[in-house]
């Protein structure tokens, strides 16, 4: 890799190193990234949130070409995989999509699905929350229903961040009611147990593949604990390189970051870029 191209791929001495650690041996390298923000474009409605084409393709090029790609994500498994189009790429024969911060899981190898049952709490949360936003005068709140959690999307109203405010305190109240906990992210509350995180669905898939070099792309606040788990790791011996999918509405994620990309259009373009430089090299 010429020096010129590790400066473009990778802006810190960390992220080249993880790039010259996958170059070398691709065989023991995981590349994973979140779905909204980051595969996909943020939309006003979550249902709408279709994969962006040249970021999975480019996916599945890296797939062909490392030994792990996965998704790890907040959306439920199947979600994912029908918004993406994964089970219908070229490449992803292998792939791996936690869902849920890691609760569910397809394999893109066996067509199977491991999800277990939602917990009573969110059905009760859901109840709750018409009255909720009826005593605070919200409208436009839209409401997402994720199975294990519920995604209070603030997008439509007519001031969305000033809704997302006034939203906060009573949703956490009301989490916290019963044993909930609350995960902000662009313009939306999510509604979850507490107790899993992107980090330690990162973690788990790292040891379970023996991955020794770790990429991890995402956009916002959901992603955090996975960035501070692909640091962590680099405390381990491993290396790791870390991909923001930036935006104006969130920048929380930019000062960890080994390169910073446009949206999903630059993940595709990133890891495309990846891709050439793996078929590149000599065998």
């Amino acid at each position: 890799m010429t020096e010129t191209s590790a400066a473009e791929l990778a802006r810190t001495d960390e992220g080249r190193a993880c790039l010259e650690a996958l170059l070398a041996d691709p065989a023991t390298a995981l590349v994973a990234f979140d779905f909204d923000g980051t595969l996909s474009p943020i939309v006003a409605d979550p249902a709408s949130a279709v994969a962006d084409p040249e970021a999975v393709a480019a996916l599945g090029r890296l797939g062909h070409l490392v030994g792990t790609v996965a998704v790890i994500t907040g959306r439920p498994a199947r979600t994912a995989v029908e918004l993406g189009g994964l089970d219908r790429v070229a490449g992803l024969e292998g792939m791996v999509v936690l869902g849920q911060y890691g609760i569910e899981r397809w394999d893109a190898e066996t067509g199977e699905f491991r999800i277990p049952p939602p917990p009573a709490e969110i059905d009760d949360v859901e109840a709750a929350l018409p009255a909720l936003l009826a005593e605070l005068g919200l409208t436009g709140v839209q409401l997402e229903h994720k199975q294990r959690a519920i995604g209070l999307h603030t997008r439509r109203c007519a001031d969305p961040a000033g809704a997302f405010r006034t939203l906060a305190e009573p949703v956490r109240q009301l989490a916290e009611q019963h044993g909930l906990g609350v995960e902000p992210g662009r313009n939306v509350l999510e509604i979850r147990p507490p107790g899993v995180d992107k980090g330690d669905a990162l973690r788990a898939l790292v040891e379970e593949r023996g991955s020794r070099s770790v990429v991890f792309g995402g956009d916002d606040l959901g992603d955090l604990p996975a960035f501070h788990t692909a640091r962590a790791l680099r405390e381990e011996g491993l290396t790791s390189l870390l991909v923001v999918s930036a935006s104006a509405e969130e920048d929380a994620l930019v000062q960890l970051a080994d390169v910073v990309v446009d949206g999903p259009p630059g993940v595709a373009g990133w890891c495309s870029a990846v891709a050439d430089l793996l078929e590149g090299r000599p065998a």
